[in-house]
């Protein structure tokens, strides 16, 4: 077994853990290692005894004292994430697409037809899986959501069929209060 690792850090625990109220919750683990590091600095901690009082992983815990040592405080506190990718759509595109899903006429069958549709009317070819994607998370789109009603179908003629089935209750002595008796 590996005997505890002694790190000197050059820093106070007051200004760590000053660093670690203004820190965002990605940095405040490593300055939280850190922390530890300072609190067991004349005995020495193990790597995986750092990562549980941290609540990390171990290699985490290991990588940060890497940083710490090799680039100080601020190797420790830079971090190589740049953010969220760009949506592949515009805001006027978004727009469009809204409008085309939200139109009860639209005709499309599911993700395979938007992304056709997509192709042709937006010129961009983009994957199945970025149109279920962008649906789902800009839209709340399902993949199985039952279609409301038939594009083709005539309201008019519903609404005709209601009242004669209406009335053809009524006649037979069926209605909405009556029960079927043998």
């Amino acid at each position: 077994m590996a005997h505890a690792k002694v790190i000197i850090i050059k820093e106070t625990e007051k200004e760590i853990k000053s660093l670690l109220k203004k820190s965002t919750p990605f940095i405040a683990q490593r300055i939280r290692v850190l922390l530890i590091l300072k609190q067991h600095e004349t005995t020495g901690i193990s790597k995986r005894e750092v990562s549980i009082l941290a609540g990390v992983c171990s290699g985490s815990a290991q990588k940060w004292r890497t940083l710490y040592i090799r680039d100080g405080i601020d190797g420790l506190l830079k971090h190589n994430k740049i953010g969220f990718k760009p949506s592949v759509f515009t805001s006027a595109e978004r727009l469009i697409i809204e409008e085309k899903l939200n139109n009860p006429e639209n005709g499309l069958q599911g993700y395979v037809e938007l992304k056709e549709w997509i192709l042709k009317n937006l010129g961009k070819d983009v994957l199945y899986r970025t149109v279920v994607n962008y649906c789902v998370t800009n839209f709340h789109s399902s993949v199985k959501v039952a279609r409301k009603s038939h594009i083709n179908k005539d309201v008019n003629k519903v609404e005709d069929f209601k009242k004669t089935l209406d009335k053809s209750a009524k006649k037979s002595g069926m209605g909405k209060d009556k029960t079927i008796s043998r």
